[in-house]
Parts: structure tokens; C-alpha cells; sequence
């Protein structure tokens, strides 16, 4: 009341030039209050959005995503589907990220078609989507993708396996063990490159199930996850017991294929190959447990794919790809511990260093 009262006497016996003074003063107040949440809520958002978060491939790349963020001031929000293979939960992450305004999308797509409705949807809105690691189907449905050339990761395996067995190899008989029966661009890549690599007739370019080729066993499932490779292999063994060459999705799956190779007393003598070059995937290439894998690198397409989104809200320029190819590629290296000739390699020391760096 006391302050009511002093209130009311000063504004009654103001000069005119006070009044002025004061009206500016509560003004520049009011600025400064209302900067303060436009400021905020002007900040970048950018989004990750991977296959799981159970894969330490995924966790290397969100903490690629989280670290760049962080340099660049940029506000990253992240999901991630409940397995390999959920679209669903990235179709409401998709949602989720248009509503709060962003303005990247950095993606790993469960299912490369079934996303590409939403996809174009965020697009429609304003946002630049990356797809990273895993291109969508088509390629052209993202506005850039950062990646492995998977096909080449899978082809350097494929012809590592091929000159490790010499002339055993016209009489091998091959297991694959894929991530999903929907095969997903990165899953066919890799499975098709393995192939070619280790001369294997390849039919239609677009899948893999269609060979003729009488030393492939044939194909099973594993989702990425060390118990589906275990699984995978347990049914590929019980088709037939005589596999010498096993091709794995990724190093997960690789380990679980082993567990079931070692529960029959065949971990010593079967070829062992995958892709990742994570840190304990190449532990098990130092191990002998997988012979060769093909190293990439999620942390620096996550940091890249920050930094282009960080550009893109800025300039609205969009990434451009590695000239002569349809994506940005980010690299890949054969890992092993038994280099054959005539094809480039790095040892499970040296991949160490650079685990999915």
C-alpha cells in the first residue's frame, strides 16, 4: 500500500521530461524481457533419429551428433527405434521433430522405403534431412547422405575371404547372416558386395535370395543384435553342418554366429568376415574370433551431418556429394590380422586407434 501511495505521488507531480524518460526506461525493459525467450526459442534444433540405441555403432554416432551440437550451439534431440527394423517409432520421431520446428533431420532408417512419405513430409516443411549410413530407397528421397560406400565395405570382405582360401574357394560353402528380411539399402549392399567380391554371380542388383550359385547355404536374419546372429547360425548349421565361410551383417551379429559355431565345435575352422570396425568388433578380429571386417566411421558422418545442417540453417546451402558417387562417403578400411595380397589393409592395431572415430 505504501508503495501504491509512492507510486501515485511520483506520477503526480512528474514533469513532463520525466514521464518521457520513464516511458523509455519501461520500454527498453520490456525489450530486454521479451529478447530473452526469442533468443531461445530461435535456437537450431536438429534431430538424430537411429535404428536402436542398443548397437554401440548407433551410441558412437549419437555421441558424434551430441559433441558437434555442442561446439556449434546447435540444440540436438535424438530418438531411436525399440529394434532394428521399428519404423513406426521413427515415423513419430519424424512427427515429432517437424512439430518442434527443426531444422535437420539426421536419420538411419529402419526401413529405407516405408519412411520415405515422411521424409518427404519434413522436406515439404523447410527441413534438410541427411540420411547417414543407410541411404533411402531411392537415394534421391533425402537431400544428402553421409555414409560408408557399404557396397565396397562388403566387397573388400568378400574378396579378403576369397584369397584367404585360395583354391578352397570354388568348393566353400557360404552362410549369410543378414540384418532384416526386408533388406533395407544398407543390408543388400554389404550382402551384394560380399558377393561380387568373392565371385558369386549376382543376379537381380536390387536384392539378394535370387543366387545360383551352389555354395551358398543360404540366408538368415539376425536384426543386427548379437541373438539373432546366434539364432541365425544355429539354423544355417542345422541346414548344413559343413560351413567353412560365414558372412555377418555387422560385428554383433558376427559374435552371436560365433557363440553358435563354438557351441558345435566350429569356431576354429570356419572364415569369419563382417562390417563395422567398431572397437569390439576389431578386439574380436585382434581375438581371431572374425578374420577380416570392414571399418567405418559413424562419429565423423553424425559430426558432419551436424555441422551441414548448422550451414544449411544459416545459408540454406545442402551438402553436396563425393563427386562421381550419389552420396558424401565417409570412408571404409579393411581390418585384419591376416592380409592377403593385392588388397589394401590395416592391422587390429591400427584400427584400434581409429575405432569408429
Amino acid at each position: 500500500m505504501m508503495v501504491e501511495r509512492a507510486v501515485a505521488r511520483g506520477h503526480s507531480s512528474a514533469s513532463p521530461l520525466k514521464s518521457l524518460m520513464a516511458c523509455v526506461a519501461v520500454s527498453a525493459l520490456s525489450a530486454v524481457l521479451w529478447a530473452a525467450p526469442a533468443s531461445a526459442q530461435d535456437k537450431v534444433i536438429v534431430g538424430l533419429i537411429t535404428k536402436t540405441n542398443t548397437n554401440p555403432f548407433f551410441a558412437k554416432m549419437k555421441e558424434g551428433a551430441e559433441a558437434e551440437a555442442n561446439k556449434l550451439g546447435l540444440e540436438l534431440q535424438s530418438f531411436a527405434g525399440k529394434y532394428d527394423g521399428d519404423n513406426e517409432s521413427q515415423v513419430a520421431a519424424i512427427e515429432n521433430l517437424i512439430a518442434a520446428g527443426a531444422k535437420g533431420i539426421l536419420l538411419t532408417a529402419s526401413d529405407t522405403k516405408a519412411i520415405v512419405p515422411s521424409v518427404e513430409k519434413a522436406r515439404q516443411a523447410g527441413i534438410l534431412v541427411i540420411a547417414l549410413d543407410t541411404p533411402l530407397d531411392p537415394i534421391g528421397a533425402a537431400d544428402a547422405t553421409f555414409a560408408t560406400d557399404n557396397f565396397k565395405a562388403g566387397e573388400l570382405i568378400g574378396a579378403w575371404a576369397a584369397k584367404t582360401l585360395g583354391d578352397k574357394a570354388k568348393d566353400a560353402r557360404i552362410a549369410f547372416v543378414d540384418a532384416i528380411e526386408s533388406q533395407p539399402t544398407v543390408d543388400m549392399l554389404r550382402d551384394q558386395g560380399f558377393m561380387k567380391g568373392f565371385g558369386i554371380d549376382i543376379k537381380d542388383a536390387t536384392k539378394y535370395g535370387d543366387e545360383d550359385d551352389p555354395r551358398i547355404v543360404g540366408h538368415q536374419w539376425g536384426a543386427g543384435a548379437e541373438e539373432g546372429g546366434r539364432t541365425g547360425m544355429e539354423n544355417l548349421l542345422q541346414k548344413d553342418p559343413t560351413i567353412s565361410v560365414v558372412y555377418t551383417i555387422n560385428e554383433p551379429t558376427a559374435a552371436g554366429a560365433h557363440e553358435a559355431l563354438k557351441a558345435v565345435g566350429r569356431d576354429k575352422d570356419v572364415l569369419m568376415t563382417s562390417v563395422d570396425g567398431g572397437c569390439p568388433g576389431v578386439q574380436n578380429v585382434k581375438a581371431g574370433v572374425i578374420g577380416a571386417t570392414a571399418q567405418q566411421y559413424p562419429l565423423l558422418m553424425a559430426s558432419m551431418g551436424v555441422e551441414a545442417v548448422a550451414k544449411f540453417a544459416k545459408s540454406g546451402e545442402k551438402p553436396k556429394p563425393t563427386p562421381g558417387l550419389e552420396f558424401f562417403n565417409t570412408g571404409v578400411a579393411l581390418v585384419t590380422d591376416k592380409p592377403v595380397e593385392g588388397i589394401e589393409s590395416i592391422s587390429s592395431e591400427q584400427a584400434l586407434k581409429k575405432c569408429w572415430g
